[in-house]
This record gives C-alpha cells, structure tokens and sequence, in this order.
C-alpha cells in the first residue's frame, strides 16, 4: 500500500478498513501488557506533528482515487493516533472531500483529557476509545502509562468527549483476568462506564500473542457473564469477534496485504485468508517459507499459530 495507508484489512470492529497510520512504530503514551503490536519504544503523552498533514493526505488521494469499497476509514495502526497533531487537518479533509466514507478513530483515550484533542476527534463518524479499570493500580499494571496519566481524569475526558461529540462513541473494555474481572472491579468498571453513556459497549480480550505472556483470554462463562452485568444499564454490549466478511483484494495485491498485517500485529493463517481472499493452506505454505527464512516469526497461540514480523525486519 503505502508508507502511511495500509489495507484493506478486515477489523473485528469495523468490517472493510482503510487504515491511517500517523504515528511511528509503537509509539504511544501506553505500554500495554496486551498489546499485540509489541512493547512501546516511545513511551509519550506529547502531542507532534510527526509527518506532515500533506504527506499523508497525498497518499489518501493516491488510494482512494480508485473508489474502493469500504465499511470506514480508521485512524488506525501502531501507536496512539491522537499523539499527532495530524490528526485533525486529516480527518478534517478526508470529511470534506470524501464525505461517502465514514471515518473511525480508534484510541486508548488517554489525551482525551485534552480540548484540543475532543476537538479534533469531532468531525470523525466513530471514536472508539478504550476503559479498563477506574483503579489507578490496575490501570498502572495494565497499560504502564507515560507520566502524569491518571484514569480518573481520563474517565473525565471521556464524559466531556460524549458531551461535546454528536457522533457515534463505541467504548471498547478491555478485559484481563486477574486484574479487572472481579466482582468489585467489574461494579466499579460499569459504573464508569455508564457515565460515558457510549453508544455501544464492545468487550474486548487477548485473542492472539501480547506483549506479557501472563495475559490470558477470559473463559467463556466468564465472558458470557460479564456480558450479561454490562447488558444491564441498556446500552448494547458486542463480544467481538472476526466477522464473515467478502475478501476485497485480488490475488495479485494480497502479498503486500500479508506483509503489511503482520508487520502491525499477528495473524494465523486464517486470519489472513479473511483479508486476502487465499486459500488458507496457500498461506501457510508462503508463511513457513518465510519462518524457514528468519523473515517472519511464528508462535503457538489460544487460535492457532500466529505470525508476525518484527518491527526491525
């Protein structure tokens, strides 16, 4: 694709997604124990113009100038979107020149503390911001913030996001056993949530390699259960999953479409016949080629064994 635009990729949330990367590699003002892009190199709560608005606004041109079908356009990739101050020129433009894409923002939502941050954030169609925990503890040994984030006063850029955003807010939870599913926890978790009054609920878990090996997917009972105490206050709550969606690449496109996917996060083999449209056992005679090769690495995983490439390849 290109250096700041990649997919289509088939998201668990999103359906067809053109993403924008406007930050770095790991560049993020989380350290994540789950993260499945690795561990932040750039651990920041700085805002910067990392590449121009210009830059990346030519290469949406160069994209979409073909038309192609897509559920949204997601501010997206390996880092913290809201970090850049291209955030808001870009999204600004994708709104006034292709008003046929709704456009999502996917963030942690640790900078939505900032004004001028829910400013940007207002022209998009979805922000998805992320909550795990109102305990300052738990949410240090989770997401191993920058200095000076406090979820108190995260939860609070969140409540003033929904009242001044008219547009849709999904607000993802992120759950870790052992950390934020307990009883007390999950009491104080919704009630948090509620305040945010999110348009939907999404439940989010570890489905493939993280960056901490001691982050495990909850039981199904367990998540069932927790689904139905969210459920509770009204607002839909989605347990998300990879939907069946209609491959949009040609084989002769797919290549670049594996090597980019897996230089953002891992995928099985079926992972990537979702987005590709290759017959599964193809996939992985190509990814055992590669493994073989020292360009990729694999690693045994709840679905399957993952690849991925390392960010230094």
């Amino acid at each position: 694709m290109t250096h700041h635009i990649f997919g289509p990729v088939i998201s668990r949330r999103l359906g067809r997604s053109l993403g924008i990367d406007l930050i770095p590699f790991k560049t993020c003002s989380y350290n994540c124990a789950y993260c499945e892009c690795g561990a932040t190199t750039d651990l920041t709560s700085q805002r910067r113009e990392f590449f121009p608005p210009d830059e990346i606004i030519r290469q949406l041109d160069t994209v979409l100038s073909s038309s192609p079908k897509l559920d949204y356009i997601t501010f997206a990739g390996s880092g913290e979107p809201t970090l850049s101050l291209s955030l808001g020129p870009v999204l600004v433009y994708l709104k006034k020149n292709y008003e046929q894409y709704k456009v999502a923002v996917l963030t942690n939502g640790s900078l939505c503390t900032d004004p001028a941050v829910r400013r940007d954030l207002l022209p998009a169609d979805l922000v998805s911001p992320t909550i795990t925990t109102t305990t300052q503890e738990i949410f240090e040994r989770i997401h191993r913030p920058a200095p000076g984030l406090f979820v108190k006063e995260i939860i609070q850029g969140l409540q003033s996001l929904r009242n001044e955003y008219s547009g849709q807010i999904w607000l993802e939870v992120f759950l870790v056993p052992g950390l934020n599913t307990s009883d007390n926890e999950l009491e104080m978790l919704r009630n948090a949530v509620f305040s945010i009054r999110p348009d939907r609920i999404q439940l989010n878990y570890l489905d493939r390699p993280g960056t901490e090996s001691w982050v495990s997917p909850p039981e199904p009972v367990l998540l069932k259960k927790i689904q139905e105490f969210f459920i509770e206050g009204g607002i839909p709550v989605d347990i998300t999953g990879f939907d069946e969606i209609t491959p949009l690449l040609a084989q002769d496109d797919s290549i670049a479409l594996i090597d980019e996917t897996l230089r953002r996060r891992p995928c099985t083999a079926e992972d990537i016949a979702q987005m590709t449209g290759l017959q599964a056992p193809e996939i992985r005679k190509k990814l055992a080629l590669m493994v073989q090769q020292g360009t990729v690495q694999a690693k045994s995983g709840e679905r399957g064994i993952f690849y991925w490439i390392s960010s230094n390849s």
